[in-house]
């Protein structure tokens, strides 16, 4: 495979999923058929007789989430990541800044490693505090939806919107001296 195979590409889903209808049917089929009684084993066949190999299963699931991808007309990127990341590509990968990336570090909301004089990060760590992040932020939207109806009173649901404004601020108020507490006690 070489070098190439660290190098990210995007596949573009082919004219109506040819040739993924069959993947997916094979692959809904096969587990229907055998459900979560016994582990299902799925083959990398090669012409040869005895040409074939056990696909793990973190292969076996990427590939369903690609041809499901593909299938549904949409492009696949497939960018390998290193296991451990500098706070610079923690950062890309959160969507945020370096220094604020740095600033969880410090009050510990983001585990991280110190190595020399740089901070590392578990790939693993930085995947389970973005999906915390987004629970997170569905959770305040949630809680800050307000449901308006054609015969509402413009003057109360402007009220609604105000109280879930100042909910948001006061959150954000208390979240941030949560932090300057953690940063000072360092």
């Amino acid at each position: 495979m070489g070098a190439q195979a660290l190098d990210q590409h995007t596949y573009l889903p082919q004219a109506a999923g040819v040739g993924l209808a069959e993947v997916v049917g094979f692959l809904d089929a096969h587990e229907r058929r055998r459900g979560d009684r016994v582990e299902p084993r799925y083959l990398l066949v090669g012409a040869g007789e005895h040409d074939q190999v056990e696909l793990p299963a973190e292969v076996h699931a990427a590939l369903k989430q690609v041809v499901a991808a593909l299938q549904a007309g949409r492009a696949v990127t497939v960018a390998p990541q290193a296991t451990m990341l500098t706070t610079q590509q923690a950062a890309d990968l959160l969507g945020v800044s370096r220094p604020t990336v740095r600033r969880w570090i410090d009050v510990g909301e983001l585990p991280a490693e110190k190595v020399g004089t740089r901070h590392r990060l578990l790939l693993r760590d930085v995947l389970e505090y973005q999906q915390q992040r987004r629970a997170r932020q569905y959770e305040a939207l949630a809680q800050t939806a307000v449901e308006i109806d054609d015969e509402d009173d413009p003057a109360a649901v402007a009220e609604q919107l105000k109280a879930a404004r100042k909910a948001v601020a006061e959150r954000r108020r208390s979240r941030s001296a949560g932090r300057s507490a953690a940063a000072g006690g360092r």
